[in-house]
C-alpha cells in the first residue's frame, strides 16, 4: 500500500512510470528531458539516478525539491516515508540552519532568452564545460540580485542536501571574481559524487573538479576542511592523488606527509605548467596515470629543492 501511494504521487510529477526487473521504477528525467525513461527511482531505499545525465541522490524528497515541486506533494511524500513530524517546523529549521541556492538562481539547462544565460553558456564552454556537466552539477546563473552576472555551481552532501555553492562572475572586468555564501566551509564539497571505495583526487577549485570528472574533490582553496580530513582518514580510501596548483606546492607537501602518516598512498601530480581545468580531462588523466607513488624521501627532496 505504501509503495502504491508513493508511486501515485511520483506519477503526478513525472508521468506514468514502469517497473523494472530490479524493482525500481523508471520515469522520464526532468533534468535532461531524454525521450526514453532513464530516471530510475527505488521506492524502498529512496535512491534515484538518471542513466543519461547522471543526476542522482539518496532521498526522493531532495529530488522533488530540486525540481521545485509543490509543497503539498512534498508534504504527502514525507508523510508516506514516515519522516514527517511537522513540515512547518522542518522548513523553519532548514531556513535557520541550512543553506539554499540564491533566490535569483536559475538552472542553465532550462531555455531562456536571458542575455546573462547566453554569456554564462559561452563562459562555461570556453572553460571546457559540456552540457552534460551543466546538468550533472546543476550549474545555474543569476541575472539579478546579490549574485547578478554570475554562474552558480552548487555542492551537495551525500544525501543530496546543498552544503555550499560557488558564484563566479562571467565578465572579465569584474573586480570580484568569486562571491560565495557567508557560511562554514567545513564540508565535503561535491560529496554526492564521491565514491570512497576508489582513489580520490584532491584539487583546489570546482572547475578543476569538474574537469577531472572522476572522484575529484575541490578543497575550495589550498587546505582541506577538518570534516574532509576526518572522512578520508576513516574511509577505506587508500590511494590519494593531490593536484594542487603550482603556488600551493608547500601545502601539497604538508598534506601528503600528514596522509602518509595514516597509511595512505600518495601521488603528487605535477601541476607546474597548468592546473586541471586548463589541462582538460584527457591531458590531466594522462598526467595522473604517469604519476608515481610519493615516498617520504620524495617529500624531503622536494622541500630541499624548494
Amino acid at each position: 500500500m505504501y509503495n502504491t501511494h508513493l508511486l501515485e504521487l511520483l506519477e503526478q510529477v513525472f508521468g506514468n512510470g514502469y517497473k523494472l526487473k530490479n524493482g525500481e521504477i523508471a520515469f522520464h528525467c526532468k533534468f535532461c528531458n531524454h525521450h526514453k525513461k532513464k530516471l530510475q527511482i527505488n521506492l524502498e531505499n529512496q535512491k534515484w539516478h538518471c542513466w543519461v545525465c547522471n543526476s542522482g541522490g539518496q532521498k526522493i524528497v531532495q529530488l522533488l525539491k530540486k525540481l521545485n515541486v509543490s509543497q503539498n506533494i512534498i508534504k504527502n511524500v514525507l508523510e508516506l516515508l514516515d519522516e514527517y513530524v511537522s513540515y512547518d517546523k522542518q522548513k523553519e529549521k532548514e531556513t535557520q540552519h541550512g543553506l539554499s541556492l540564491p533566490k535569483c538562481y536559475k538552472p542553465l539547462y532550462r531555455h531562456s532568452d536571458s542575455l546573462v544565460r547566453n554569456h554564462a553558456l559561452k563562459y562555461l564552454k570556453h572553460r571546457g564545460i559540456t552540457q552534460r556537466e551543466i546538468i550533472r552539477y546543476q550549474i545555474g546563473y543569476c541575472d539579478d540580485g546579490l549574485y547578478q552576472n554570475r554562474v552558480i555551481i552548487p555542492s551537495y552532501d551525500k544525501e543530496g542536501n546543498i552544503n555550499y555553492f560557488v558564484a563566479r562572475d562571467i565578465f572579465p572586468d569584474s573586480k570580484m571574481k568569486y562571491k560565495n555564501p557567508p557560511v562554514s566551509r567545513d564540508i565535503i564539497p561535491f560529496e554526492l559524487f564521491v565514491s570512497w571505495e576508489h582513489p580520490i583526487v584532491l584539487c583546489e577549485g570546482v572547475f578543476d573538479a569538474i574537469a577531472i570528472k572522476k572522484n575529484a574533490i575541490p578543497l575550495l582553496g589550498k587546505v582541506p576542511s577538518k570534516k574532509l580530513i576526518m572522512k578520508i582518514i576513516e574511509s577505506g580510501v587508500t590511494d590519494i592523488y593531490i593536484a594542487l596548483d603550482k603556488d600551493a606546492k608547500e601545502d601539497a607537501l604538508k598534506l601528503s606527509q600528514f596522509m602518509m602518516g595514516y597509511g595512505k598512498n600518495i601521488y603528487l601530480v605535477d601541476m607546474d605548467i597548468k592546473d586541471p581545468s586548463d589541462l582538460g580531462f584527457r591531458n590531466f588523466w594522462k598526467q595522473m596515470k604517469s604519476t608515481k607513488q610519493t615516498g617520504f624521501s620524495d617529500l624531503i627532496r622536494s622541500r630541499l629543492n624548494g
